[in-house]
């Protein structure tokens, strides 16, 4: 009789396990069920279900070095990213596409999808995998990468970074204006598309990092005509109302650079003392994480360098 009941007393201990789950093994499981589960991230246009642990991700905008930046995986960008030489290595084996691309997109099986809030087909792309759009400058750009951070369930790490950038580019800052002087000034100048442009504080170009992190001065004309809109389109013959004491050039070889042959440029001060910093402008696109860095170690050497 006693056997019977500690042969009872094992079944039910053995079925209570079953039913439980092997204590020893609950861990695990838990941290499977979030890596194969969803969370909600609240959008510019409401909440989105996305993936906890994406591993798919597909870039439609300027957000591909974001993504890079917290190690989850790309298998599509837009082609200013795959142009992007600091971005090359990495996304050497990733497809280009676009909004429209749609049959493409099917194939790459992409398990979120990130693109900016004017781009097209959003309702047939959602149907392909969630879709979470921003609007360009609606948040400034370190908020932008904890935003991208909270999508892809990393907000600590885009935060940790964003804290880290800050001090570095402050420091360097601090010994930029020690260097060139307090009241010193810079514009940043680009051609594309046969047109000169000059730029404000937000597009990209190292613009962020001069005018907001280092908190750089820039002239009176280009506050006046870009700083809202973020860049402004002007003409060779008026470019020295906007030069500033230092000029960086994001200058691309496919360009007319025309204007630099140009007396009006030759005369420019910036120009003839040697204060004019040339940069890649395929490199210095963006403001993400990945282009920051080049760019804060570029204006460091730039400004600081022998």
């Amino acid at each position: 009789m006693k056997k019977i009941y500690a042969f009872l007393l094992i079944l039910a201990s053995v079925l209570v396990l079953a039913a439980c789950g092997d204590p020893t093994t609950e861990s695990g499981a838990g941290e499977e069920t979030e890596e194969s589960g969803t969370i909600t991230y609240e959008s510019e246009n409401g909440p989105v279900e996305v993936p906890a642990n994406p591993q798919r991700v597909i870039s439609l905008a300027s957000f591909a070095g974001n993504v890079m930046a917290l190690d989850v995986p790309l298998v599509g960008v837009d082609s200013w990213a795959k142009d992007n030489p600091n971005f090359q290595e990495e996304l050497a084996d990733v497809e280009v596409v676009t909004d429209e691309d749609l049959e493409k997109i099917i194939e790459l099986d992409p398990d979120l999808i990130i693109g900016l809030s004017d781009m097209k087909n959003v309702d047939k792309l959602s149907e392909i995998a969630p879709v979470v759009t921003y609007t360009y400058g609606q948040v400034d750009y370190l908020t932008q990468h904890v935003e991208i951070g909270k999508l892809l369930n990393k907000e600590e790490e885009a935060q940790a970074w964003v804290d880290d950038f800050n001090a570095r580019a402050k420091e360097i800052g601090e010994q930029i204006k020690t260097e060139i002087g307090e009241d010193t000034t810079v514009s940043v100048i680009e051609s594309f598309d046969k047109q000169l442009y000059v730029f404000g504080d937000n597009w990209g170009r190292g613009t962020e990092i001069l005018y907001q992190a280092m908190g750089l001065g820039m002239t009176e004309k280009v506050q006046e005509m870009a700083l809202s809109d973020g860049y402004y389109a002007l003409s060779t013959e008026v470019l020295p109302e906007y030069a500033a004491d230092y000029i960086v050039w994001s200058r691309s070889a496919e360009a007319d650079n025309s204007f630099a042959e140009t007396e009006t440029f030759k005369n420019i001060p910036a120009v003839k003392e040697g204060r004019v910093i040339e940069v890649d402008s395929k490199a210095f696109y963006f403001n993400d994480p990945i282009t920051l860095d080049f760019q804060l170690d570029t204006f460091e050497d730039g400004f600081l360098g022998e």
